[in-house]
């Protein structure tokens, strides 16, 4: 057991290393330029498309609403991390993580843009009726049989990946808040969850999609809210905290009072790799859930998915990561959620603690459904529909579990298997990047249906 667990620390170190990062941040710059840089410019009107999404058009077609579909992939995407990530990459790498974690996003919208665009451009509709896709499908209808190796890759990651860090680490998490906070026993707390976990997952994507599209604004709404009230009490601190993010970007300043000295290269490293965990960008995930929203058109769905990655990174974390700097934790030496819980206690004495702890439990129950739809994809792509009920059934056992055991193993090789999802995913991007292009313009030229 030892040599496995050795064997995986060597592999998560160079899966997880400078050069994922390279290539995530490469193709995503890539995309950026071959797009013209539209997902920057197009922010805007992402936020009126998000809106518009909620009625599907008559000509769509899909199991659910794209706005449905959005709700479903930022219940998978906003979670621990950006609550415990962000407070690591902060506490390891520095203030300076924060910049890059912005970076990390703002080239992640044109991955995260050219993931849906091809995920629903090349989707299929299975034996039962229901639209299927994601990266396995795009490399397998897109690039061809002889590609079809590196779609089943995918498939297999992903199938894997999400019992553990889209299943029992989450539910891992959820039962120790819930243990640490309100001293329930963590076989309660499984209990609770396996039986949420089936009433929502043995539904399908229709129930998935019910569910996420209102707890998670709802749940969102709540976190932000509770960091407003932080940094409302510690206003003053607002300007010099950014001022700090932006130098300690640079200069990889080093904090006093015991903590870790930071290098520029520290601080890049963290904030980059905590970004790509927190918004996805680059494992080709949110792919799957926008390949069954209603849509007419592969671009008005990438418009859409790609604001998954500005509210996850660019709002949801900044928030975090302005909460622990204006506290002044953030020097404490405290590190994960432990941090955040520390700057929500400093600012709401006696409830801060207690805050978190149910957003944190929020945010991992809403990534166990939406990795939930995920994984199902991935099995259905391997042995077709008919692994859909058993693998649902298995996959809310497998929450009570998550919930009562001891899980660093499981994490270590479920971190190792998600990252490893990127690699098919970002060599298909590349690969089919000339489709993207040619749908973009064609949707926002004049006359066309984003051209008006």
């Amino acid at each position: 057991m030892e040599t496995i667990t050795t064997f995986f620390n060597w592999l998560n170190g160079i899966v997880w290393g400078v050069p994922m990062i390279v290539l995530i941040l490469g193709t995503g710059l890539y995309l950026q330029v071959r797009l013209g840089f539209m997902p920057l410019f197009k922010i805007i009107y992402g936020f009126r498309m998000i809106w518009k999404s909620r009625t599907p058009g008559a000509a769509a077609e899909g199991e659910i609403t794209p706005y449905a579909a959005l709700m479903t992939a930022l219940s998978a995407t906003i979670g621990t991390g950006n609550i415990a990530g962000v407070a690591t990459a902060i506490a390891v790498g520095g203030p300076g993580a924060l910049f890059w974690m912005w970076m990390t996003a703002f080239v992640g919208m044109a991955t995260k843009y050219a993931e849906v665009v091809v995920a629903v451009k090349y989707r299929e509709v299975d034996d039962r009726g229901e639209h299927a896709g994601g990266p396995m499908f795009a490399i397998k209808n897109g690039l061809g049989k002889h590609w079809h190796w590196l779609g089943t890759a995918f498939a297999i990651f992903g199938g894997f990946a999400g019992f553990g860090i889209g299943n029992m680490v989450q539910a891992n998490g959820i039962a120790s808040a819930m243990e640490n906070a309100f001293g329930l026993n963590t076989w309660i707390t499984g209990g609770v969850l396996t039986v949420l976990t089936g009433l929502v997952v043995l539904g399908g994507i229709k129930r998935i999609g019910a569910v996420a599209e209102k707890v998670v604004p709802a749940m969102a709404i709540f976190y932000m809210v509770c960091v407003v009230v932080v940094l409302v009490m510690f206003a003053d601190q607002i300007p010099s905290a950014f001022a700090t993010i932006f130098s300690d970007a640079f200069t990889g300043t080093a904090a006093a009072g015991g903590f870790l000295g930071s290098t520029i290269i520290m601080a890049i490293q963290r904030g980059v790799a905590r970004g790509i965990f927190s918004n996805e960008a680059g494992l080709g995930t949110a792919g799957i859930a926008q390949a069954a929203g209603s849509t007419s058109n592969p671009v008005f769905s990438g418009v859409i998915g790609m604001m998954g990655t500005f509210i996850d990174t660019i709002i949801v974390c900044t928030l975090t990561g302005l909460a622990i700097m204006v506290t002044g934790v953030w020097t404490s030496g405290e590190t994960g959620a432990v941090l955040t819980s520390t700057a929500f206690e400093a600012a709401m004495p006696g409830i801060g603690s207690y805050l978190l702890a149910i957003s944190l439990a929020l945010f991992a129950f809403t990534t166990i459904l939406g990795w939930a739809y995920y994984s199902e994809k991935c099995w259905e792509f391997l042995v077709g529909t008919i692994s859909e009920k058993p693998f649902r059934i298995l996959w809310t056992v497998a929450v009570f579990f998550g919930a009562t055991l001891s899980l660093d193993f499981a994490w270590l090789v479920a971190d190792t298997l998600n990252a490893l999802m990127a690699i098919p995913n970002l060599i298909s991007l590349i690969l089919l990047s000339p489709i993207v292009v040619k749908l973009t313009r064609d949707y926002f030229a004049p006359g066309g249906e984003g051209g008006n």
